[in-house]
Order: structure tokens, then C-alpha cells, then sequence
């Protein structure tokens, strides 16, 4: 059975002709019977929120797929890693167990007419957690993660871009999930630039207009590694702004001593040096130095010696190309460490 609250808003804005209300009622109701696996009622229930109320002429009302037609412009998954997973400064890990309460919590909030927060906008060099706090959520709040595919929406012809956008928002106000844009800057640039076009320009309008008007079920989580580039009217539609930097020592040390567990085997050097010889790496970095290792110790056993091979990788590691912007600091080798 549907939300009382929501079948009196139903009720409520036919007797009062209010489209607005009625149309937001029924994609919340439409969600609820999704979220219950009431797929060919929601399905029945989604098709009058077409202009014509998806009834062909002559016909009966279609049960639209539920990929639907802007399926291809996001790439959905279903998310693995939970907070408990993620090494990230305290007040990051504090904040999305906040968001999560609330939503949670989500009745109570609305019995006193508030909703919970669910736009989110994460900054910070690249490597450093941003998609892995989305899938972390989005795994926490039992939901999909909807990942935005900018190559399906981004078109050439003047004003199908911005219908694109129409499109995949159509689609996702009626699921409970996570969507995802990566690269935000991509899409929320500034509109004061004046190398970008009138275009452009208009798609930010769009989609800022449609964010502001997702219902708070929808949880949707922005993330860019160049905040400079953002246009100033997109900070405020985020309710929740957090940066993600790169590891702290501290933060390093962490991050090897939980693979350390994971890995079954001492790591020699300690958690505490590895993380000071590495200082700089992002933790995308820090996790392909793993794996690097843990590849090698399992091509080398049953003679499988670590503190080889840890000595090793840190001399190929030294002889890399840097990523953009690395900030890796590593001194020379130290035996007695």
C-alpha cells in the first residue's frame, strides 16, 4: 500500500487541478511500487506522466520497458563497496553517514515537512575516492548507480543536447538510485566564459534547472577535479559540498595496514614507511602499488619473499612516469627501514 501522505497529494491536486503537484505524487508513487518490485503497476502508473498519458490513439496505454528510452544515456551498476571500505577523512566518512541517516530516516523528516539532502558535490584531485563515495552511497542506501554517459548525451545539433538531458532526468525521477556525473566541469562550466558558445550556455541553464528539481529520492552526487571551472550558480544547488583530497601520511598508513590485512602477509617495509616513501600518490596509485605487489608475490610463491618484492616495485615505482599533477615525493632507498 502507497504512503497515505502520497495518495491525499494525489487526491489533493486533482481536486485543485495543480499538474505540478500531481505530476511530482505520482513519480514518488511510481517509485515506491519499483522500490516493492510492483513493476507492471508502476509501469502502468508511469505511463501517464507522458503529455497524452502514453495512450496511443485508439489503444490501450503501453507498459513502457524499464530500461526506457534514455537507458543509453547512463551506464548502471550495482554498487559493491560500502563507507566501511573507503579510507577518507573523518569528516567526509562523518558526512555521508549523516546523508544516509536522513534518508533512512526519510519519514520522520517529512512528517515535520523537510526532506533529506540529496545533492552532492565532491572536489579534489583525481584518484583521490570521488566515484568510490558514490558507489559507496549508493550501496549504503541499498540503491543503483547511475553513472552519466556524457559521449550519449554531449550532440552535436543545436538544442538536442539539452533534450538529451530532458531525457535521462525523465527516466530517473522515478527510481530510487545514485546518479553519478563525473568530469561535473564537463557540463557545468562557467556561463561568463566567453570562449563558450550560446549553446553551451543553454545547457547549463537546463541542467541546472533540472537538478533543482529531482525529488530528494533521487540522490545526485556531482564530482570534478576543477572546481575553478565550474559555473558560480552551480555551488549553490549542491546542499553538501565536499573535498576529497589526496592522502594524508596518516590516511597512507591506514590504507596499507588494511591491505596488509587483506594481503594475509607483513608488509616489510612497515604501513608507516611505505606510506612516507610514497607520500604524494593518490590513493588510485596507492592501490595499483598493491596489486602490484600482491601480484608478484603470487607469481613468486611458494619462495615468495616481500620484502623483495616490496623493494622492488619501489625501485620500478621511482622509474615511472608520473601521473598529471603527482605530487610523489619518494627518497632513496633505506635497507634498514
Amino acid at each position: 500500500m502507497a504512503r497515505s501522505g502520497l495518495l491525499l497529494d494525489l487526491v489533493r491536486a486533482g481536486a485543485r487541478g495543480d499538474r505540478a503537484l500531481f505530476r511530482k505524487s505520482l513519480e514518488a508513487l511510481v517509485t515506491e511500487e519499483r522500490a516493492k518490485q510492483h513493476h507492471v503497476l508502476a509501469d502502468r502508473l508511469a505511463a501517464h506522466l507522458q503529455p497524452d498519458g502514453g495512450r496511443p490513439a485508439g489503444g490501450t496505454p503501453p507498459s513502457p520497458r524499464r530500461n526506457g528510452p534514455a537507458a543509453e544515456l547512463y551506464h548502471e551498476t550495482a554498487p559493491e563497496r560500502r563507507l566501511d571500505d573507503l579510507v577518507l577523512p573523518g569528516p567526509v566518512i562523518d558526512a555521508g553517514r549523516e546523508l544516509i541517516e536522513e534518508h533512512e530516516r526519510s519519514d520522520l523528516l517529512r512528517a515535520h515537512n523537510l526532506e533529506p539532502r540529496h545533492r552532492i558535490l565532491l572536489t579534489g584531485p583525481p584518484g583521490n575516492g570521488k566515484t568510490s563515495f558514490a558507489e559507496a552511497l549508493a550501496a549504503e542506501l541499498a540503491v543503483p548507480l547511475l553513472s552519466v554517459r556524457y559521449e550519449s548525451l554531449i550532440a552535436s545539433y543545436l538544442g538536442e543536447t539539452a533534450v538529451r538531458f530532458s531525457r535521462l532526468f525523465d527516466q530517473v525521477r522515478t527510481r530510487r538510485c545514485v546518479l553519478f556525473f563525473d568530469e561535473f566541469d564537463v557540463v557545468g562550466k562557467e556561463r561568463g566564459d566567453v570562449h563558450e558558445t550560446g549553446e553551451i550556455k543553454r545547457v547549463v541553464s537546463s541542467l541546472l534547472l533540472q537538478i533543482d528539481t529531482l525529488p530528494s529520492y533521487v540522490v545526485a552526487v556531482s564530482a570534478t577535479n576543477h572546481p575553478e571551472l565550474l559555473d558560480r550558480a552551480v555551488w549553490r544547488r549542491f546542499q553538501l559540498r565536499l573535498a576529497l583530497p589526496a592522502p594524508t601520511p596518516a590516511l597512507a598508513r591506514e590504507w596499507f595496514r588494511r591491505f596488509e590485512q587483506r594481503f594475509e602477509s607483513k608488509l616489510v617495509p612497515a604501513p608507516s614507511t611505505l606510506a612516507k616513501r610514497l607520500h604524494g600518490l593518490s590513493f588510485a596509485e596507492l592501490e595499483q602499488f598493491c596489486l602490484d605487489v600482491q601480484r608478484h608475490h603470487v607469481l613468486k610463491l611458494p619462495e615468495s619473499d616481500v620484502r623483495a618484492i616490496v623493494a622492488e616495485r619501489l625501485k620500478q615505482w621511482r622509474k615511472r612516469v608520473p601521473a598529471t599533477g603527482s605530487r610523489a615525493t619518494m627518497p632513496a632507498d633505506d635497507d634498514n627501514a
